[in-house]
């Protein structure tokens, strides 16, 4: 059975701006042998581009077409739900291109929907606005709900803190397209040409890819070089397939036997 990859970025590939030992290595693998991998991420802010970009900077060599983030799962929802619609965007570069290369216009009045994505340049007037959209009749539309980590330094805000003081204060609920939602992860499985059996899910995260891989029937791989630790699989009433250190240490013979 042939077998792809959707792979987690942040405390899979690399943890900020720093590498993790031996990613490297297991996309080159995958490479090597031709088996199709999509970067999957939550972040709605940068363009397929960027993430080029900056793994091209740690030593791995990728095209735009193995990037799928939030803002495209979003765009692309959106142009279904109601193609060439307008919006309200809060939120900034990837999600933007994404809506207007699905034919969607932004406007500051009387959008069909209203955007959260990740940014720190929207302003409290700005919220405001959205929530008097959303009264009027906007739709609030959410890229991913990921919570704030909670770390002292930390200079953005989780989507979810965003979206949850929208919904306060217009007692409507966001619709969320972003991992583990399964808007996103069937969409990224179409764009490699998937179905739900032949795929592996390797995040850091059980609350998004590991959640969403075991809910939709993929392989699913926790790396602990990210936010999980071994000890935290007790809270939940699901599990991984596998569990690795990190990326480095995954057996790719033994995972492309699996069924």
């Amino acid at each position: 059975m042939k077998k792809g990859f959707l792979i987690d970025m942040d405390g899979v590939i690399y943890g900020n701006d720093t590498l993790i030992k031996g990613a490297d290595t297991f996309i080159k693998q995958l490479q090597t042998e031709n088996i199709p991998f999509l970067f999957m991420t939550n972040n709605s802010q940068r363009t397929p581009i960027d993430t080029v970009n900056k793994v091209a900077n740690m030593g791995i060599e990728i095209e735009e077409k193995n990037v799928y983030t939030s803002a495209m799962a979003t765009a692309s929802f959106l142009s279904f739900m109601k193609p060439k619609g307008s919006a309200y965007v809060l939120g900034e570069g990837g999600l933007i291109t994404s809506l207007s290369q699905n034919g969607y216009t932004m406007v500051n009045a009387n959008p069909d929907f209203v955007v959260v994505g990740e940014g720190r340049n929207f302003t409290l007037e700005m919220v405001n606005n959205a929530v008097d959209m959303i009264l009027s009749g906007a739709k609030l539309i959410a890229t991913n709900l990921d919570p704030s980590p909670k770390k002292q330094g930390w200079n953005n805000l989780g989507i979810k803190a965003v979206v949850s003081m929208i919904e306060e204060a217009t007692g409507k609920k966001a619709f969320s397209v972003g991992k583990p939602s399964p808007v996103m992860m069937r969409a990224a499985i179409k764009h490699l040409g998937l179905e739900a059996r032949e795929t592996v899910i390797i995040g850091d995260t059980m609350d998004t890819d590991i959640l969403g891989g075991v809910q939709l029937g993929y392989t699913t791989i926790l790396t602990l070089s990210g936010v999980s630790k071994k000890s935290d699989l007790v809270d939940y009433a699901f599990k991984p397939d596998i569990i690795v250190n990190a990326a480095r240490d995954i057996n790719l013979k033994e995972v492309l036997k699996m069924e």
